[in-house]
């Protein structure tokens, strides 16, 4: 067996299709497919189901495609600290997570490009867990996220805590009266929030359930300036980073509503994989960047 061949056997896997691994490679079909046949002949196994659509593995191929994600992932890392003189050149792929965008990211790839001008940042946004999926299966190289201060990453993961991030209930301005409330009282109102896969709703999902309730959802929509919008039109109640309600156009439409059995509070941070090589100097980069954003933002809503 060769190692193009286990390449694009996990090139397959990861994008469950033939040209979408061939393009990813600069290869034809034919070429990848070839590789394949020739890595199954060379294990004596077969790899891949290919009567099912997209292209899924047999059991034994999920097996064989774990053990050559680590391979990749080590070669990698070895062509890295081959190269380590030479400045960061090529593409560094990042997933990161909307309300990070939001808030830091203009700034820190301002700041990667000073620092290494020859490095193109590639960028994508998703949700958290999802993009630390794509992490683990190497379509990303790192990811900046939200995530419990608390949590814990799987063994082929590091990452760093780069600062909290405060939520805040909103409200219709004089909708509420201005006393503490509680998650009970807020029931009767319902929400406007992000999509299911969503941190934040996930948080007000479990907190509700700890007191035997299910979240009452108005609406579901992506992107805090329009749910800003909505709430501020009394279509429900919002949860949103208090560094983009600061900025928000419709902030003297609102109310920030104090909720004395929720707390929401959750920590930015950058996941990288073990194997990334050097190009941690650019994660360095990066990080400092987006820590010093978030910490003005607290420091900002602080005056």
């Amino acid at each position: 067996m060769k190692l193009d061949e286990i390449e694009a056997f996990v090139a397959v896997v990861r994008s469950q299709s033939l040209s979408q691994a061939a393009d990813s490679l600069a290869l034809t079909q034919p070429a990848v497919t070839r590789r394949i046949q020739n890595f199954e002949e060379a294990l004596g196994v077969e790899l891949l189901d290919r009567n099912t659509k997209p292209l899924k593995t047999t059991p034994m191929g999920r097996a064989v495609y774990e053990q050559c994600r680590a391979i990749v992932r080590e070669v990698d890392a070895l062509r890295h600290l081959v190269t380590e003189d030479a400045p960061l050149a090529g593409v560094l792929r990042l997933g990161v997570a909307q309300t990070v965008a939001d808030v830091a990211m203009l700034k820190a790839l301002h700041a990667l490009r000073g620092a290494h001008p020859e490095l193109q940042a590639r960028v994508s946004t998703g949700w958290g867990n999802p993009l630390l999926q794509k992490l683990e299966d190497g379509e990303l190289d790192a990811a900046i996220v939200l995530l419990p201060a608390n949590r814990v990453l799987p063994d082929a993961l590091a990452g760093a805590a780069l600062g909290e991030l405060k939520l805040a209930v909103v409200a219709q301005k004089g909708s509420l009266k201005k006393r503490t409330h509680t998650l009970a009282e807020c029931q009767q109102y319902g929400w406007v929030l992000n999509p299911d896969g969503c941190g934040f709703r996930a948080g007000l999902q479990q907190a509700l359930a700890a007191q035997g309730y299910a979240l009452k959802l108005n609406l579901e929509t992506l992107g805090t300036e329009l749910q800003l919008g909505l709430v501020a039109d009394g279509v429900g109640l919002g949860l949103v980073p208090l560094p983009l309600l600061r900025i928000s156009a419709h902030a003297a439409q609102l109310d920030v509503i104090q909720v004395s059995d929720f707390k929401p509070e959750i920590a930015v941070w950058i996941v990288r994989s073990r194997a990334l090589g050097k190009m941690q100097s650019a994660l360095a980069v990066l990080s400092e960047s987006v820590e010093q954003s978030f910490k003005a933002a607290r420091l900002s809503r602080a005056a």
